[in-house]
């Protein structure tokens, strides 16, 4: 079962049916006890003429919005070797090096505010690159939505767009690298599931330009060094989520070195059994507002 966050109330997937339920609170259905025993019970109850035009429907682009709307976005950091190897060679003028192996092999995972629930990008919509920047990559990444108590309810698929460059002249520059607007995005919905997906579960990445593809990457959740389950219970020990949040697990695709985002960009990311996220690239001219 899967869940989307529409403009008018919630859509629930199931046996290829989207049901619509235009009455429900987003940040009060993502902390329900027994989420989908309640949207089970829930679409059952949906008229047969509902249920007939729901077959015929399509979660849209246009209709779809980021599945977030009180919870805040975290995100971990250098949770993949390769996502290491590429924040070593990044920084390696700036001292990093070592930095990043010893947060590699660490029992305490980096973890840092990724954005507010204004700031997120949904499905079919801009994410942002920086003017200030030379070197913007997205970073594909598995999700984790978590509900207030710290169970994790469900999984979707993130965005975490950086400023290489500026992380990479210093590591204490990673909130402007990472943190601003439509730096994230997420979506199209969530997986609703509190087991881990299988390890060998791919995430793909493709980027387009001009109608071309620039740039394809690949990888498993095999190549993540840490659990889910876990980078929640240390983002949960000291903090309190009255609405749940979303979690980032971290990205094992990046980009070769030469390679920067540019204006009109596509961003398609794909995880098995959730879905596809696309994303086009902006960069707003200098003193415009998104």
């Amino acid at each position: 079962m899967k869940i989307y966050r529409l403009k008018l109330g919630v859509g629930v997937e199931a046996g290829r049916r989207l049901y619509r339920l235009p009455d429900e609170d987003w940040d009060a259905l993502l902390n329900r006890e027994d989420l989908a025993g309640y949207l089970a019970k829930a679409i059952k109850n949906t008229s047969p003429e509902e249920a007939e035009a729901a077959a015929r429907d399509v979660v849209a682009p246009d209709d779809v919005v980021a599945p977030v709307s009180k919870q805040e976005v975290w995100a971990a950091g250098v949770t993949y070797h390769r996502s290491r190897n590429a924040r070593r060679s990044e920084s390696k003028d700036a001292g990093g090096g070592e930095f990043y192996d010893r947060v590699y092999t660490a029992k305490r995972p980096e973890l840092f505010f990724k954005a507010n629930a204004g700031s997120v990008a949904g499905h079919g919509e801009s994410v942002r690159i920086r003017r200030d920047s030379r070197w913007n990559v997205p970073e594909p990444e598995l999700a984790t939505v978590v509900n207030a108590h710290g169970e994790i309810v469900g999984y979707t698929i993130g965005d975490d767009v950086s400023s290489r460059d500026i992380e990479g002249e210093n590591p204490l520059y990673l909130p402007q690298a990472k943190v601003y607007e439509r730096s994230c995005a997420l979506g199209p919905g969530i997986l609703l599931t509190s087991a881990p997906p299988a390890r060998a579960t791919r995430i793909d990445m493709k980027i387009e330009r001009d109608g071309r593809t620039v740039f394809r990457g690949a990888t498993t959740l095999a190549q993540l060094k840490r659990k889910p389950a876990t980078l929640v219970e240390f983002l949960y020990r000291e903090n309190a989520f009255p609405y749940g949040c979303v979690l980032l697990t971290g990205t094992g695709i990046v980009p070769t070195d030469s390679f920067t985002l540019a204006p009109r960009d596509v961003i398609l990311i794909s995880i098995a059994g959730i879905g596809t996220l696309m994303n086009t690239v902006e960069q707003l001219a200098p003193g415009a507002r998104p």
